[in-house]
């Protein structure tokens, strides 16, 4: 199912989860393999696109990238 959205982000994790990558040290591929382990199939090209934005991330998503770098959901969605 393809949603578009009339504005530029599809999403407001993207730059969050970026900065928190970086500061871990987390390559993408790295990531992507984390994420993998915990069952959700997200290739670094994926995952490049939710740090720009160009990409929606479903809630069940959300929940495995939180976990996978150990942040809350909280955290990812709001900065707080």
């Amino acid at each position: 199912m393809k949603i578009n959205i009339p504005h530029k982000n599809k999403n407001i994790i993207g730059e969050r989860l970026r900065n928190c990558r970086k500061i871990q040290k987390v390559t993408q591929e790295e990531l992507a393999s984390r994420l993998q382990s915990r069952g959700l199939t997200l290739d670094r090209t994926a995952i490049s696109k939710i740090e720009r934005g160009d990409r929606l991330v479903p809630d069940y998503e959300l929940l495995i990238i939180a976990d996978s770098l150990n942040v809350d959901v909280k955290w990812l969605l709001l900065g707080d």
